[in-house]
C-alpha cells in the first residue's frame, strides 16, 4: 500500500482543509516556518498513533479554528496499490472492493478525528450501501446475516463465512444498493475487528526529523536500526518461528508450575488451591522490546553523538543506501514510508547531492515511498519538477500545490526556488531575458526604461560605450567575464531586473 494523498484540517497551522499528493519519491518544499514539517509530523500522528515521533497534543489544533469553536483535527489518507485479499474477520479471505470499503476514485480513505486532540475516532470514508435492508452488513454477526438470507431467501453457497454471506446478499439487492459516500465509523462495535485487522496491511511510517536529540539514549543512528527491528519481525516467516520459539517456552513454564503446584498440593492443599500460574501468551510478547538497546558505536566504543553533526548524517545517508539494497533483494518486503526531514542539514554540497540521488534510488524500491522536506535551493536544483510540492502562503493563506505554471511556459528549478526562497540567481535571470527574446518582445521590453553605460570590450582590444537598460547590462555582464571594464551588479540590481521582467511577462499572458 501506499500514499497516495493527504488531507488535513485544524491541524497546527493549517486551519482550512488542504490536500497534498504523493509520488514514491515526493519534496515538500518552501521557506523556514511555512508548515512542511507539520505535514510530515501529521502523518506520524496518523500512522503511529501519537506514540512514535510526534505526539498528538490539544495545543496542535488550529489557533483560528480553536477561537471558532472547531476543535477537532482531522487526518485523511488516500491509499492505493491495495491488497489483492485481506481477512477482516475471523479467516475468511475477501477484498476491499467486494465489502464497499473504497471511495468512488477506487481508493483506501482513511478518516481519523482527534477532538481537542485527544484519541481518535477513525472512520473510512467507501462508496457503500445505505438501502437499510441491506446497508450495515459489515455491523452484523453471522446468525444476524444467516437470518436476512433465510428471511429473504437469498441464494448463499457458503453460510459459514461472514464475507460470503455479505456478498450474496450485496448481490441479491444489486439493483437497489442505494450506493452513497458516507464515512463509516471503525472504532464503534463490531466494526473495531476490522479495523485492528485492516491496520496490518497499512504501511511502516519512519520520521528522522532534523532536529533529532544528539543523547546516547536517541540518537540519529540509533532510529534507523531500530524502525529496520520493527520491519525485519514483520516477516512472516521469522514470526512462525518466533512464535514456535515463544510457544515451546510457554509449554514448558507451564511444566514446572504445573509439577510445583502438584508437589504443592501434596503439602498444601489450601495454599495451592489460591495459586495459579501467570505466563504471557506467545502473542503478547513484544519481540522488538529483545532489540531495544540496538546502536552503532564508533572506534574504541566512543559514542556517536561525541562526533559532529555531519558525520551522524552521513551514517544516517549510508543507512538508507544499505536499506536499498536490502529491498531491492527482498521481493515482499513490507510497504515502507520514509520522512527525512531537511537532509541537507549538516551536509556540504557534495554530500547533499549525493544524499538526495540516494534517497531518490531508494524510492524506486518495490513497496517504497520517500518524503523529504527541504528549504535548500541546491537540493532543489537535483530534483524532478514532478516530485516537487510548493508550499505557499499568500495573504494567510496557505497552498500546496505541484509545480505550478507561473511566468515561464515550462516548469523551470530557478523558478521554483525563487517562489519557494526568494532566491535571486543570475540562472532564473538567464531563463526570464532569454524566453522574453525568444518571443521576439526585448525591443518593447526595453521601450521607456532607463539605461546606463556599458563598455564592450571589442575583438581588436578596443572598447565602445553603449547605453543598456539594467536587464541588458545584467545579462553582458553574465556573459562576458573576461571583460573587466564594467562594474558588478549588485543583488538589489539582480533582483529588481528579476521582477520587471515577471512584471513584464505576466502582462502578456
Amino acid at each position: 500500500m501506499k500514499i497516495r494523498s493527504l488531507r488535513i484540517k485544524n491541524f497546527r497551522g493549517y486551519c482550512d482543509e488542504i490536500s497534498i499528493n504523493f509520488d514514491e519519491f515526493t519534496a515538500l518544499v518552501g521557506k523556514n516556518d511555512i508548515g512542511k514539517s507539520s505535514i510530515v509530523d501529521a502523518l506520524d500522528i496518523f500512522f503511529n498513533g501519537g506514540k512514535g515521533v510526534v505526539p498528538i497534543e490539544k495545543e496542535d489544533v488550529n489557533v483560528g479554528a480553536r477561537a471558532n469553536q472547531e476543535n477537532e483535527i482531522s487526518i485523511a489518507v488516500c491509499f492505493s496499490e491495495l491488497p489483492d485479499r485481506i481477512v477482516i474477520d475471523a479467516t475468511n479471505e475477501t477484498t476491499l472492493s467486494s465489502e464497499h470499503l473504497l471511495n468512488t476514485d477506487g481508493l483506501l480513505e482513511i478518516i481519523k478525528k482527534y477532538p481537542n486532540g485527544g484519541s481518535a475516532k477513525v472512520f473510512i470514508r467507501a462508496f457503500h450501501p445505505t438501502n437499510p435492508d441491506c446497508a450495515d452488513l459489515l455491523l452484523k454477526k453471522d446468525n444476524e446475516l444467516r437470518r436476512i438470507i433465510d428471511t429473504k431467501q437469498v441464494p448463499c453457497d457458503d453460510r459459514t463465512r461472514n464475507a460470503v454471506m455479505r456478498s450474496a446478499i450485496w448481490r441479491y439487492y444489486s439493483d437497489d444498493l442505494q450506493m452513497s459516500t458516507i464515512d463509516i465509523d471503525v472504532t464503534k462495535g463490531d466494526t473495531k475487528s476490522i479495523w485492528e485487522k485492516l491496520q496490518k496491511y497499512l504501511p511502516i511510517y519512519s520520521l528522522f526529523q532534523s532536529d533529532r536529540k544528539n543523547s546516547d539514549g536517541d540518537s540519529e543512528v540509533q532510529d534507523p536500526l531500530k524502525e529496520a527491528v520493527k520491519e525485519i519481525l514483520r516477516d512472516e516467516e521469522l514470526q512462525r518461528i518466533l512464535d514456535g520459539v515463544a510457544t515451546t517456552v510457554e509449554g514448558k513454564l507451564r511444566e514446572v508450575s504445573t509439577r510445583t503446584l502438584e508437589k504443592l498440593q501434596e503439602m498444601s492443599p489450601d495454599i495451592a488451591s489460591t495459586l495459579d500460574p501467570v505466563i504471557p501468551t506467545a502473542s503478547s510478547l513484544k519481540w522488538a522490546d529483545v532489540f531495544k538497546n540496538v546502536s552503532i558505536t564508533s572506534d574504541e566504543n566512543i559514542p556517536i553523538n561525541k562526533r559532529g553533526s555531519g558525520s551522524k548524517r552521513l551514517i544516517l545517508l549510508n543507512f538508507f543506501r544499505a536499506e536499498l539494497e536490502r529491498r531491492q533483494s527482498e521481493a515482499n518486503a513490507t510497504s515502507v514510508i520514509y520522512a527525512i526531514e531537511e537532509p541537507e542539514t549538516s551536509q556540504h554540497t557534495e554530500n547533499q547531492r549525493k544524499l538526495i540521488h540516494a534517497l531518490m534510488e531508494l524510492a524506486q524500491a518495490p513497496n517504497t515511498q520517500v518524503i523529504i522536506t527541504t528549504h535548500s535551493a541546491p537540493i532543489v536544483r537535483e530534483l524532478n519538477l514532478y516530485n516537487i510540492r510548493l508550499i505557499r502562503n499568500e495573504n494567510g493563506e496557505k497552498t500546496v500545490e505541484n509545480v505550478p505554471r507561473n511566468q515561464l511556459p515550462y516548469p523551470s528549478l530557478n523558478e521554483v526556488n525563487y517562489l519557494a526562497f526568494s532566491e535571486i540567481s543570475v540562472e532564473y535571470h538567464d531563463e526570464l531575458y532569454g524566453y522574453i527574446d525568444e518571443q521576439g518582445w526585448l525591443n518593447e521590453y526595453k521601450q521607456g526604461k532607463p539605461t546606463r553605460p556599458y563598455i564592450r570590450l571589442r575583438r581588436d582590444g578596443t572598447t565602445l560605450e553603449e547605453p543598456k537598460i539594467l536587464s541588458e547590462y545584467i545579462r553582458h555582464v553574465i556573459h562576458h567575464p573576461e571583460n573587466i571594464n564594467n562594474a558588478r551588479f549588485t543583488l538589489d540590481e539582480l533582483r529588481q531586473s528579476i521582477e520587471m521582467m515577471r512584471d513584464f511577462i505576466s502582462s502578456k499572458i
